[in-house]
């Protein structure tokens, strides 16, 4: 991959050490996607001609296609970019150099990264929202069974157990609102800042933006390809939706349990132990 001043090829240590693909290689979705929005914006900037923008999306439909039935991750290439540019010479030939004209790996990853984060936000969000509905469903189910509500582990007020339930949903519409709070941030393209200056082609970010579906435009090169700032943001989300559902099972186990007695869990969700009474 590196030519210049290098003569020989590196170590294996530093090889491994430096080889990211069996990490990102769950990247190559997004990075097909990147590059084709890239191609489509090269052609509008007179980079490429009609023929060569169809040539190299068809190749990165081929790729694609390669990528998804084989074992990507057991490539040898360093990393998942390389790895698609990689598979695209073998589809298409010279041209497939033409495609990071104008592109540094700098603004490709963190374009990709930030695909892969807000898919990502929508399937978690799809599933807190199954539990939330989940919650609902059994609150309304047992709305007229009335159990003793517990402060500091002794008995207090009589309280139905869907209000009980209910009070495990109200923080997943919380989790919600910070997921939609963190997605708003990772919708911002990097796609053009280049290694860290900006690109030397003069694309058009909001036809890219436009196609690969951001909400708004990098302001500053230098920041966008440096910032991670949101993946501390998801993170802190997940974080406390793992908190919240764990709290949840934890309660049900203990009134499930022989000392409360209240909730009796499928046997499908439970399991046994060696020292426990059934």
């Amino acid at each position: 991959m590196w030519g210049g001043r290098f003569a020989a090829g590196p170590e294996q240590a530093l090889d491994q050490l430096n080889r990211s693909l069996p990490v990102d290689v769950r990247l190559w979705p997004q990075d097909i996607r990147g590059s084709k929005a890239w191609v489509q914006a090269l052609k509008q900037a007179g980079v490429l001609s009609p023929a060569e923008e169809t040539k190299l999306l068809g190749g990165l439909d081929r790729v694609a296609g390669r990528l998804e039935s084989g074992s990507p991750g057991q490539e040898p290439d360093e990393d998942v970019h390389t790895l698609v540019e990689r598979l695209l010479y073998e589809e298409v030939g010279e041209v497939a150099g033409k495609l990071h004209t104008g592109r540094s790996r700098n603004d490709q990853v963190a374009t990709d990264l930030r695909l892969w984060c807000m898919e990502a936000i929508e399937q978690i969000d799809r599933a807190v929202v199954d539990l939330g509905r989940a919650l609902l469903g059994q609150a309304k189910a047992s709305v007229d069974f009335i159990m003793p509500g517990y402060t500091h582990g002794q008995r207090a007020q009589a309280v139905r157990f869907g209000y009980l339930l209910l009070a495990h949903a109200w923080p997943l519409v919380r989790d919600r609102q910070r997921l939609d709070d963190a997605a708003r941030r990772v919708s911002v393209l990097p796609l053009g800042s280049g290694a860290l200056a900006g690109s030397g082609v003069a694309v058009d970010r909001e036809l890219l933006r436009s196609i690969l579906g951001f909400s708004g435009v990098s302001g500053n090169a230098l920041d966008a390809t440096g910032d991670r700032d949101y993946v501390a943001d998801i993170l802190f989300a997940l974080t406390l939706i793992a908190t919240h559902v764990s709290r949840l099972g934890a309660e049900m186990v203990a009134l499930s349990g022989s000392e409360y007695g209240f909730v009796r869990l499928a046997d499908g969700y439970c399991t046994g132990s060696s020292l426990m009474p059934l």
